[in-house]
């Protein structure tokens, strides 16, 4: 009983450093509108500044996601908060765009340090037959942090002082808190190799998980596309739509869309692998509608049913893409399957981003929205679709 004790304590100690890290990342989400003011930039430059954040995660899955199975949890995660201070320091300091950037790609580089190697101790730290529990702590930990992200920076930029410093100053602190209790805490990994041992992972997906893979990607590139979108844009939506210049409520509105994601990876276990991902399509589906209903109406209920029914529905769709990619990959092989989904997840919120941007100019923001929730709208009819007709397998 004390081990379990100990193991789980271990557990919610490293689940908590894991969502301090993951809260710097979407700490500026409510506080773009105050920086458009101050250095004057367009739309088309917030998506670039949020995009290079997920270019950064993708380069860091796809050339040292690996990294903790040979040097242990414990250096990587260090690793990861070290990147996550300096951003904090990049933001400090910002007085011009390129610190943005410097920003972000340090975020990037501590979200895609953090995913594996702190899910990876999250799972091995807790007690035997502990794996349910310590899924939903990973679970929590990852999406909860994401949506005390814009919380945390807009309470702080609407009732505070120093909107653009004391959120980051604030997380600065977090992080060094974490690192203090990281030092703490035992490793996971029992035989740990030289740095110069990592290889770079290499995407691929064998010919017999291409039917599943498919659709799983496709619905897994809309649900961070949606939450690139929230994440991105949809402040400067509701200050200039709608007339809402609080930064506390855009913050809110995001973190809702992460909570939800969290509500529906939990309701993916009870739903099971087979519902899960035709059933999170609909929940994107209707999340999509919900989005243009609000661009066409300039409804806040219905950017806050949006953030909701999507995210629940990204959650639900997210969990059972990697429940049916991992069931239908070879062992030998589904390491590099998994790292594929999440490089085709995390171009889900780069590229449409950007793209929205771009159509920002000449479209105005609601005309770029309706085009974006166009095409994904019938990327999402697609998969689900086929999956109607060629369901996941009930089993390997």
């Amino acid at each position: 009983m004390t081990g379990d004790h100990r193991g789980w304590r271990v557990c919610l100690l490293g689940g908590a450093v894991f969502a301090v890290c993951m809260t710097g990342t979407t700490l500026p989400t409510p506080l773009y509108p105050l920086y458009q003011q101050k250095f004057g930039f367009s739309e088309l430059t917030v998506t670039v500044v949020y995009a290079v954040y997920a270019f950064a995660v993708i380069g860091v899955l796809l050339l040292a996601g690996n990294a903790s199975d040979a040097v242990g949890r414990r250096p990587v995660l260090l690793w990861g908060l070290g990147c996550a201070a300096a951003s904090a320091v990049c933001f400090l300091c910002a007085t011009a765009l390129g610190l943005l950037y410097a920003g972000r790609l340090l975020s990037g580089l501590s979200a895609g340090l953090f995913t594996g190697a702190a899910t990876a101790y999250v799972m091995e730290a807790a007690p035997p037959g502990g794996a349910s529990r310590a899924t939903f702590v990973a679970t929590a930990a990852n999406m909860g942090g994401l949506g005390c992200g814009p919380l945390l920076a807009g309470v702080l930029a609407e009732y505070a002082p120093w909107p653009l410093y004391l959120p980051f100053a604030v997380h600065l602190a977090l992080v060094a808190c974490s690192a203090a209790v990281l030092l703490r805490l035992p490793e996971t990994v029992a035989e740990r190799r030289p740095l110069n041992t990592v290889r770079p992972r290499r995407p691929g997906v064998p010919p017999r998980v291409r039917p599943v893979f498919g659709p799983a990607a496709t619905a897994s590139f809309v649900g961070f596309a949606l939450f690139g979108v929230f994440t991105s844009v949809s402040p400067a939506f509701l200050a200039r739509y709608l007339d809402v210049t609080d930064h506390a409520v855009s913050g809110l509105v995001v973190a809702l869309a992460f909570f939800a994601s969290t509500g529906g990876q939990l309701a993916a276990g009870r739903a099971g692998r087979v519902r899960s991902l035709p059933l999170g399509c609909a929940g994107l589906l209707a999340g999509l509608a919900l989005l243009a209903g609000a661009l066409y109406w300039d409804l806040l209920a219905l950017v806050v049913l949006s953030a909701v029914t999507g995210g629940f529905g990204q959650g639900l769709a997210f969990r059972g893409a990697l429940s049916a990619v991992s069931e239908a990959s070879p062992p030998d092989r589904r390491a590099a399957v998994i790292s594929t989904l999440f490089v085709v997840a995390y171009l889900g919120i780069s590229v449409p981003v950007v793209g929205v941007g771009l159509l920002t100019g000449p479209m105005g923001l609601e005309g770029a929205g309706l085009v974006f929730i166009a095409c994904m709208g019938a990327l999402v009819v697609a998969a689900a679709g086929y999956l109607l007709r060629h369901p996941v397998p009930a089993g390997a």
